[in-house]
């Protein structure tokens, strides 16, 4: 079997104010598909971040990467993710890393398709058909949204919520607190700061979390800050959790290795795919870190190419499921993935069909391309 050529598309869709976080509203998603195509008819799909101008994505696939890997074998994935990760001279940047992760998850779909299993088996696999999953997120909107968010995340019977908080400190507090007394002392709760504030505001405010009995406080600060994060943790009386801003299991290693963080959340849909993603939640287990996959701002293939890993993964903790309407979640493929309606006892199903389980409704795929 060899690669014969990949399609790409890049999707946007408008959104609203639905998703507000402390760093604003970003009013569209935007994400990069692509279909990687065999000489034996199995076609695998992929999913890459491309949260701005998903049309240069395209045109890096295009024009630069699928050349690259035409003729190579889909089952050499690390050899066609090394090939591509030297696609550019000198350290390579996110976009590039982005890119080649639509394409890699493209591959792990052919290699599940061509053997008639789930890629949550050929990674080993945990013997997991559902896992936990988390709704995500009450957004930074006013008290009475709030609320609303909140109740609902509780009717569709989450055990697990998400909060999103932001600036200013007293502000963040009390909408931590709001969301407690409307969720009762039984709900797992986190809060997810999109790095709004400053290590002296972000100690502030994980000391108020903790005695509101919150689980995790997410990206309290911008995630270059290294030095930070560790003076945080020495600090914080509850876990830090971050990840997603990384790309690879080289730019994750320093946090994880300084014990900085409690939870480790790369993207697949950033993090270079399905094997680098794994070798991320690998290198966090090997160091005692859960592993909680991030899916935030993306498609229905990153969910399913998540969960197949939350299945997977040993150090699997708990599975972000998003709670607005995404058409680029909702109506991308044929049958729901990760979807609330699915949620049973707190649960989200793997898919188990081969690959990653799902198909794509390419009207769908067409009517969302940016052009």
């Amino acid at each position: 079997m060899r690669i014969t050529g990949i399609r790409s598309y890049p999707l946007t869709v408008p959104i609203g104010d639905l998703q507000r976080t402390a760093q604003g509203s970003f009013g569209t998603i935007s994400i990069l598909v692509v279909v990687v195509e065999t000489d034996d008819g199995v076609s695998g799909v992929g999913e890459g971040l491309a949260r701005y101008a998903p049309k240069a994505y395209a045109e890096l696939v295009d024009g630069l990467l699928a050349p690259k890997i035409v003729g190579m074998d889909p089952f050499a994935a690390d050899a066609v993710w090394q090939r591509l990760f030297r696609a550019f001279s000198g350290r390579s940047g996110g976009m590039l890393i982005e890119a080649i992760a639509a394409i890699d998850t493209a591959l792990w779909d052919i290699m599940g398709k061509a053997t008639g299993q789930p890629v949550h088996r050929l990674l080993g696999g945990m013997g997991r058909e559902r896992v936990s999953a988390y709704a995500s997120s009450v957004p930074w909107l006013d008290d009475a949204e709030a609320t609303s968010w909140t109740e609902r995340c509780l009717a569709w019977g989450f055990k697990e919520i998400k909060v999103k908080i932001g600036a200013p400190v007293a502000a963040a507090i009390a909408r931590a607190r709001l969301v407690r007394e409307v969720a009762g002392p039984g709900i797992r709760l986190t809060a997810d700061a999109n790095w709004i504030f400053d290590v002296d505001e972000a100690l502030v405010v994980a000391q108020a979390l903790a005695e509101l009995g919150y689980f995790w406080f997410e990206e309290p600060i911008v995630p270059e800050d290294l030095e930070g994060y560790r003076w945080l943790r020495a600090r914080a009386p509850l876990r830090l959790a971050a990840g997603e801003s990384e790309h690879t299991a080289q730019g994750a290693a320093p946090l994880l290795t300084a014990r900085a963080i409690g939870v480790v959340q790369p993207d697949v849909a950033r993090s270079g795919g399905i094997s680098e993603t794994r070798r991320i939640a690998s290198l966090a287990q090997a160091l005692h870190v859960p592993y909680a996959p991030h899916v935030g701002a993306s498609g229905a293939v990153c969910v399913a190419a998540s969960l197949q890993l939350a299945a997977a993964m040993p150090n699997f903790l708990t599975f972000e499921c998003m709670i607005f309407p995404n058409p680029l979640r909702d109506r991308l493929t044929r049958e729901p993935v990760g979807a609330v309606e699915t949620l049973e006892d707190g649960k989200l199903p793997v898919p188990e069909g081969p690959g990653l389980g799902i198909e794509l409704d390419m009207a769908e795929v067409e009517k969302w391309t940016a052009r």
